[in-house]
């Protein structure tokens, strides 16, 4: 899920604010730039329990890992079993 998605899913910019205990409005205004440009990473660790919330879901992570697992003797799996060339 994509930063954007994740503003939204959490029910936009204001109440992304809210959640983080940012002054308003200068709060939301902050959160809506991280539309564009991400939610930075240290915001995401110290507020684990808003941002894990919205990758509950197995499609959370579709565009960074397929949602199948890899096929058994795959290189992938041949590769961490230590059994690679």
């Amino acid at each position: 899920m994509k930063d954007a998605e994740t503003i939204k899913s959490l029910g936009g910019p204001t109440a992304v604010a809210r959640l983080l205990g940012l002054e308003m409005p200068d709060g939301s205004r902050r959160v809506h730039n991280w539309i564009k440009r991400g939610i930075p990473a240290a915001i995401k660790v110290k507020h684990p329990e808003i941002f894990l919330k919205a990758y509950d879901h197995p499609s959370a992570f579709s565009d960074v890992m397929p949602l199948h697992p890899t096929p058994a003797g795959s290189d992938i799996e041949t590769a961490a079993a230590g059994k690679g060339a």
